[in-house]
């Protein structure tokens, strides 16, 4: 009998709350909740009443003011918890519930009528309590109790698919290993399919919206990839519209896990599969991996072959693949589009659509092609990338859609073909594999080169474009590293490549701030010149009769950090052709800069930038370490092996100042014209530069020594002699300095005495013509004057 008045309660109670739950009241409901699951146990008659109890909770709750939302906010996030935690009971019927009552969460209703003086809760407020009482990580738990119910599990699935669209949840799916337990459903047997795409769309949030690298932590076991790899296939052979859509999506998880060196995409045979599955088309040879595979040239067929070429690129950075796609013949499928675009029948791809494979195939090919290069060489790819440049430049009408990513610049054009066939070449040049730049040199890839960089610059004239500059850029990347360390080469490049280069170093430098990329241009060009003119006679005499030394000094003025190391470099290596020192003396800059006073400028600004400690005129203040940087003051004493090189020693290759000794070197250190005081003491630095770096090492040596043992007393007194012997240097500088502020001073004051003279003079004789004149009014308008300057007149 009591039984039967509790169940005719509960029935009372949820006839009363059939509108949904008062917050106030909520707690006391969990309570009930939970004497009801109680009951389950004993007598399943409490199974109905308690589904209709937890039915009640998919309603809105209902507020009777606006802060109780915020006032009951724990009660209410421990009674969802509560609800969650009623997934153990061992009923079919009350796990199915709490599932449907949480999809409400998201597409609540109002009820048709409220309880008096109340309003429902805000939408999003059940579902912020739901983040808050964790009930996502809960739900993921117990999947684990309804593994072998079909139905149950697609509940659950669908209960967390609308959860994952939080991120506060996500994190939660993930902290109880979500992701793995996801993964492992993917191939569940469900007919209706629905199970994997429920699994697949939590894992999809997962990657996007929690810890992406956590959910790759959880997926790099075999067992994951594995049942990533299984649910693929079964996929890959399906006909309907939905199986592509979701064979796609599961290619995107796969290439984002591919991301990560830690999955084992390659041990569990997933990364075959998918190489396979990109090349068939293009190889056609039969491969059991993809039998029942047919390509439909659908819209999703597009896309799941981008992701493919996508996958390749990813593999190529592992060189554990390189056996797996040398074998599955990657090369030749990429090269397969190197050719002449030509519109496509039915049912092939569209043209537009063929022009963005040939692109994303060309951006592949330059990731690949560096890990194969064998299989590069072998295919002739060289020869074909060089004929497809050719058609690049020709007058074909063939107009590109710029429609994808790779064809940005390229529309109406063949720019962006020529774009990529130049990156691919880049790849491997870059490898600096003889092989391969003898296979190029043999062809005539130099002049050829040369004619598409003065294609690509006459374009330029016409419309600029971030394209053509990276052609540009590439194609002086690709002759510096064919013509160093080999003059024939050279020669071949001096003929129509110094002109070329001349063009280019005329560039305004206004240009290099523009954030399209003249400035990556401009530095490729000067490593062009280094490694393409440097070095061989006749390429360098060519140079330097065009005004090639006069435009360097003219960029050294403009003092661009990017490009004053390079530039200082280059001078140097000229230097030693006597014809670059009486170009640098006779070059004049504006205000009638000299070459001497743009280097001193350099100087100084570098050590201003290396924070070295100099008094306002420029004067040495600490004789020790004359030339010592901040940076190095900072460092303390490490003992390191002979062969690792110092502080001091890294400092000079790092820094402009030894490349400006050495200019000076050549241009000497005596009557340098268009030098101020200030440049003279600068410049007595600058001559005994070298001397100051030896006392440095000397100090560093004696440092280390003195850190490790103590010195025997000849080699102390030899440490010290030398000290004193660099202190004597700096103390010697630091009087010529003083010396050469004094002589200024002097002649300053000399120069101010010849002015002040000058002034006086001429007030002088101010001051005669204002007597004269005055004189002259006196006689013509006073009468007497006149007769007294006319008595004076007649006596004298």
């Amino acid at each position: 009998d009591l039984e039967k008045e509790q169940l005719k309660t509960l029935k009372k109670v949820v006839k009363h709350f059939e509108n949904g739950f008062p917050l106030k009241d909520v707690a006391q409901i969990t309570e009930i909740l939970n004497l009801c699951a109680d009951k389950i146990y004993e007598q399943e008659a409490f199974t109905e009443p308690l589904c209709e109890l937890i039915k009640l909770f998919g309603l809105p709750f209902q507020k009777r003011k606006s802060s109780d939302e915020a006032n009951y906010s724990v009660e209410v996030s421990q009674s969802i918890t509560q609800l969650g935690y009623l997934m153990s009971l061992r009923s079919s019927q009350v796990r199915i519930q709490i599932c449907k009552s949480v999809i409400n969460f998201f597409d609540m209703e109002l009820p048709g009528k409220l309880l008096s003086g109340y309003q429902p809760t805000s939408p999003n407020y059940k579902i912020r309590m739901a983040e808050i009482g964790g009930l996502a990580e809960i739900l993921v738990l117990s999947l684990t109790l309804v593994e072998n119910q079909l139905t149950e599990k697609l509940w659950v699935l669908k209960a967390l698919q609308h959860l994952s669209t939080s991120g506060e949840s996500c994190e939660q799916m993930v902290n109880v290993q979500g992701a793995s337990m996801l993964c492992l459903c993917l191939n569940g047997a469900d007919p209706s399919g629905q199970l994997l795409f429920r699994s697949s769309d939590i894992l999809w949030n997962l990657l996007e919206k929690a810890s992406k690298e956590e959910v790759v932590n959880q997926l790099r076991s075999l067992e994951c990839v594995h049942a990533l790899k299984e649910a693929f296939v079964e996929l890959v052979c399906g006909f309907r519209h939905c199986d592509h859509q979701l064979r796609n999506d599961l290619l995107v998880i796969a290439t984002l896990l591919a991301e990560s060196s830690v999955v084992p995409m390659i041990e569990g045979g997933f990364a075959k599969i998918l190489v396979v599955l990109a090349t068939c088309t293009e190889v056609k040879l039969p491969n059991p991996l993809v039998k029942g595979f047919k390509l439909t040239y659908s819209y999703e067929d597009f896309e799941m072959k981008k992701l493919l070429f996508n996958m390749i690129g990813i593999l190529s950075k592992d060189p554990s693949a390189a056996q797996l796609l040398s074998e599955n013949h990657v090369i030749p499928a990429l090269l397969y589009y190197v050719k002449q675009n030509q519109r496509s029948g039915f049912p092939d791809w569209s043209a537009a659509q063929y022009e963005e494979l040939q692109l994303h195939a060309l951006a592949v090919l330059a990731s690949v092609a560096p890990l194969l290069v064998d299989k590069y060489l072998s295919c002739q790819a060289n020869t074909l990338l060089l004929v497809f440049l050719e058609w690049c430049m020709s007058q074909d009408p063939f107009f590109g859609r710029g429609n994808s990513f790779h064809g940005t610049g390229g529309r109406g054009t063949k720019l962006a073909q020529m774009r990529y066939s130049l990156r691919a070449l880049r790849s491997v040049v870059a490898l600096y594999d003889d092989a391969v730049g003898n296979n190029l040199c043999d062809q005539g890839a130099i002049s050829q080169l040369l004619d598409i960089l003065k294609y690509a610059a006459d374009k330029s004239k016409e419309k600029e474009s971030i394209a053509l500059l990276d052609i540009q850029a590439d194609i002086f990347f690709i002759l510096s590293v064919l013509c160093e360390d080999d003059n024939d080469r050279r020669e071949v490049f001096s003929c129509e490549g110094i002109g070329m280069l001349i063009s280019y170093l005329k560039m305004d430098p206004t240009r290099l701030c523009s954030g399209i990329g003249h400035n990556c241009l401009l530095l490729s060009a000067l490593d062009c010149l280094w490694s393409c003119v440097i070095g061989c006679s006749i390429a360098e005499d060519c140079f330097i009769e065009k005004q090639g030394v006069f435009l360097l000094l003219d960029l050294l003025a403009v003092k661009d950090n990017n490009l004053c190391n390079i530039i200082l470099g280059i001078l140097v290596e000229f230097s030693d052709n006597p014809k670059t020192i009486s170009r640098m003396n006779i070059w004049r800059g504006k205000r009638d800069q000299t070459a001497a006073n743009v280097l001193v400028q350099l100087w100084r600004q570098e050590e201003q930038d290396l924070g070295v400690k100099r008094d306002q005129y420029g004067k040495i203040v600490d004789t020790k370490r004359p030339v010592i940087t901040s940076f190095q003051k900072q460092q303390k004493v490490i003992p390191v092996p002979a062969w690792c090189p110092s502080f001091s020693i890294m400092e000079i290759s790092e820094s402009i100042r030894a490349k400006i000794y050495s200019l000076f070197c050549k241009l000497g250190f005596e009557n340098l014209p268009g030098l101020s005081a200030k440049d003279v003491v600068t410049l007595a630095i600058i001559q005994h530069y070298i001397d100051f770096k030896i006392g440095e090492v000397w100090s560093e040596i004696s440092a280390e020594i003195k850190e490790e043992f103590r010195p025997v007393t000849s080699d102390e007194r030899a440490l010290k002699l030398i000290s004193e012997m660099s202190e004597n240097t700096g103390r010697m500088v630091l009087g010529l300095q003083t010396e050469a502020l004094e002589r200024q001073h002097h002649q300053e004051i000399k120069e101010e005495k010849k002015i002040y003279k000058e002034i006086q003079a001429a007030q002088i004789q101010r001051e005669m013509i204002n007597k004269s004149w005055e004189n002259f009014l006196a006689r013509t308008s006073n009468y007497e004057a006149l007769k007294v300057r006319n008595l004076m007149e007649q006596k004298i």
